[in-house]
């Protein structure tokens, strides 16, 4: 699995896909799966945008995290009856993907970030942290970070080869062997560290 890690990269707002949700009741702006054009993903990213009361697709074997970005709120409506409210700025929840949820969106539109990783394979930490100069991250092996850029601008150190971040791009950090990334700017950055289960 560590042989078929993703590059390290940028990827811009501008290039995520954004796709209707089959019931018509919002849209996904995928930023990116692994492995890539595999139904069966390890992990996902993306975009949510609610525009009404929706039911959310199910997702056995998945664990999500909500993030909010836009919008007056959003409220998380469970099949058994629990209610959770991601207020602004920056409400957040994670929950099972096998569980019937509807996402209520308040004042009209919600927009928010959706993580998605299979609890069998990994373990993830989502961290809302300020920008505001030099952060440095390791990645390899068994440990990936996915950072998306809420607010500000930033840039990667000459030596990760990779392109500056603006509001709303997101980066994956990942190599076969330990290596680091320093990302310096200003801004608020969602980071989000996936590793890797070991066996047994």
């Amino acid at each position: 699995m560590v042989a078929d890690l993703p590059a390290p990269q940028v990827l811009p707002a501008h290039e995520h896909r954004r796709e209707r949700w089959r019931n018509g009741l919002g849209w996904t702006r995928q930023i990116m799966a692994w492995p890539a054009g595999d139904a069966h993903w390890l992990w996902r990213l993306s975009v949510a945008e609610i525009e009404q009361p929706a039911p959310y697709s199910t997702f056995p074997g998945v664990d999500r995290e909500h993030v909010l970005l836009e919008g007056e709120g959003l409220r998380l409506r469970f099949g058994d009856g629990r209610l959770e409210a991601l207020d602004p700025p920056g409400g957040r929840a994670r929950f099972a993907g096998e569980v019937p949820v509807t996402g209520e969106p308040l004042g009209g539109r919600a927009v928010a970030l959706n993580l998605m990783w299979r609890r069998d394979a990994f373990q993830a930490e989502l961290l809302h942290r300020p920008l505001v100069g030099p952060m440095l991250f390791f990645a390899g092996g068994a440990e990936t970070w996915l950072l998306y850029l809420r607010s500000g601008q930033a840039r990667f150190d000459a030596a990760s080869g990779l392109a500056p971040m603006a509001q709303g791009d997101a980066a994956v950090l990942a190599a076969p062997a330990r290596r680091r990334f320093l990302l310096d700017g200003g801004g608020e950055l969602l980071a989000m560290r996936l590793r890797l289960r070991t066996p047994g």
